[in-house]
């Protein structure tokens, strides 16, 4: 049997393509012509390599947000839960904003995005937000254990109020807010940081 022809593109450089024109086009109005063309592959190869468009998506949102849990878990590691918090969101609006990705959270637009049919990929998404808010969450367990927050303070609530921060900063971004707009919403949003 004839072996096939070798790989001759980088896999991740490949998802990372693929995931821009995801994140400009939803998943939905991405087509695999699309797809081919950012990515520099026929649809053989991305059929070979990747499966199907939805199995696509999948790779490359897990990519995403392996890239994006370890820049979590640096930022959560500074020496306080608020100066952790702090720069999540001022990180949030630069990146909400800058030229170096489209602007917006994938999240937030992949689920706005998706269809009736794609209940699954809803459910993904959900489930990748769902972790990153655990390693906010377990940060601000450790602060309350510490002595840094007070005892009563509701971290699984604090949670949810960044989360609804961040996602309302990205529709802002995608509706087009600045980074000194999004700043501001930082500003205040610290204001709410439990005495």
């Amino acid at each position: 049997m004839a072996a096939g022809r070798p790989r001759t593109f980088c896999k991740n450089q490949a998802l990372d393509r693929a995931l821009e024109v995801f994140w400009r086009q939803g998943f939905e109005g991405a087509s695999i012509c699309d797809l081919t063309e950012a990515m520099g592959i026929n649809p053989p190869s991305l059929y070979a390599a990747f499966g199907n468009k939805e199995q696509l998506f999948r790779q490359a949102l897990d990519r995403y947000a392996d890239v994006r849990a370890e820049r979590r878990a640096a930022l959560l590691a500074a020496p306080t839960a608020r100066g952790a918090i702090e720069a999540l969101l001022r990180e949030a609006a630069r990146n909400l904003t800058g030229n170096s990705s489209p602007v917006g959270c994938l999240y937030v637009q992949a689920i706005a995005s998706a269809g009736e049919h794609t209940a699954c990929l809803r459910e993904m998404l959900k489930t990748k937000v769902e972790q990153g808010e655990q390693q906010i969450l377990e940060r601000l367990e450790r602060a309350k254990a510490e002595g840094e927050l007070p005892e009563d303070a509701d971290a699984e609530g604090l949670v949810r109020y960044i989360t609804t921060v961040v996602q309302g900063m990205s529709v802002q971004a995608a509706a087009g807010a600045t980074c000194k707009d999004l700043e501001r919403v930082a500003d205040i949003a610290l204001g709410a940081w439990p005495a």
